[in-house]
């Protein structure tokens, strides 16, 4: 800091003492551009003092002692017969001190907005660390009650599921075949809704009705449970129900191990309309050729026309062989009136 105009070259006479065990000497103080210098009495500087950085150990009484900001044992006192040169260092010291807050809110200042950045950050971050960590933390038994409570809001909009006595353990022996290394697997056939074919956290996979009633092949209805269980093998069935729902629904299903029923109606909406997700031609053929299952009777229901059901068709893995049987007559025929009743 400049020292003030009217204060520059400033002198008076004081005593200076370097540390307590040294001798007091008489010295000349000096008021220059932002420092004191000490002198002795030939002129010879003895030790230059910032200002910004001189503290008083006496306010308001003299002789006024200064001495540098942290280390008291070196001390400069000045009479007060020298009160011109006591104000000029009182001026600049309060100066200095006005300019400090400044300085402080400056410092603030730019603490907020790390804060606001790093807040910012977290607000993008967490969501997601959350979602996953729910995802993998959630029990199989909350993921079936999740699974059950989310069949409810689907079929208010798709129709109650089919089922008579006949039909339904038809279906599920026909489940059980296909799914024999996945016991948590059930189907279910749907009179109605936008999708062939729907998967649910807790294992279930929902059917359209299309599927039994305009087939004849029980290959078709086969095909769109497997694929549709490969795709929820791909992702996560609670993490896609998580994905869609709010920070909020997140933390109540960690904290309470339900998601909110306004969540999960809006994620029935979600899946209604959704498009479904892509999966692998290769992986398709790999699945259907270990179940036993010839990949045409699917392409053919996805519709032949379809880049994807033309691979299936021509990579068929029982195109030159008979696939094993899938199911009785009688099942079959079963299955295909279950939404009669």
């Amino acid at each position: 800091m400049t020292a003030l105009k009217e204060y520059q070259r400033l002198e008076a006479v004081g005593v200076w003492r370097e540390r307590p065990d040294c001798p007091r000497q008489d010295v000349v103080v000096s008021l220059g551009d932002a420092t004191i210098v000490v002198m002795d009495m030939q002129s010879r500087a003895l030790t230059h003092w910032s200002i910004p950085a001189v503290a008083r150990a006496n306010p308001g009484s003299l002789p006024a002692i200064y001495h540098p900001d942290g280390d008291p044992s070196e001390t400069l006192e000045i009479d007060g017969d020298e009160i011109v040169m006591i104000e000029a260092i009182e001026k600049l010291r309060l100066a200095i001190d006005r300019s400090r807050p400044k300085q402080r809110r400056l410092r603030w200042g730019v603490l907020t907005v790390v804060a606001g950045c790093v807040a910012a950050a977290s607000f993008l971050w967490l969501p997601d660390v959350l979602r996953s960590h729910a995802a993998t933390v959630v029990p199989p038994v909350k993921r079936a009650q999740i699974g059950i409570a989310l069949i409810n809001h689907v079929t208010d909009r798709t129709g109650a599921e089919c089922r008579d006595s006949l039909g339904s353990p038809a279906l599920s022996r026909l489940g059980a075949k296909l799914f024999d290394d996945q016991p948590h697997r059930k189907l279910m056939i749907l009179p109605g809704g936008p999708k062939k074919a729907m998967h649910l956290p807790g294992g279930t996979i929902l059917l359209h009705k299309s599927l039994v009633e305009d087939f004849e092949d029980p290959s078709v209805l086969a095909g769109f449970a497997l694929a549709e269980s490969l795709r929820a093998t791909r992702n996560d069935p609670l993490a896609e129900v998580l994905e869609a729902s709010s920070l909020l629904a997140v933390i109540r299903l960690l904290t309470t191990g339900a998601v909110p029923d306004e969540a999960l109606q809006d994620y029935a909406d979600q899946l209604m309309s959704a498009p479904q997700r892509p999966i692998e031609t290769a992986r398709l053929l790999e699945l259907f050729k270990e179940k036993g299952i010839a990949t045409t009777p699917y392409a053919q229901g996805l519709g032949p026309s379809r880049a994807e059901a033309q691979a299936l068709i021509a990579a068929d893995p029982f195109k030159a062989t008979l696939p094993p049987q899938l199911m009785s007559d009688g099942d079959w025929i079963s299955i295909q009136g279950i939404c009669e009743s």
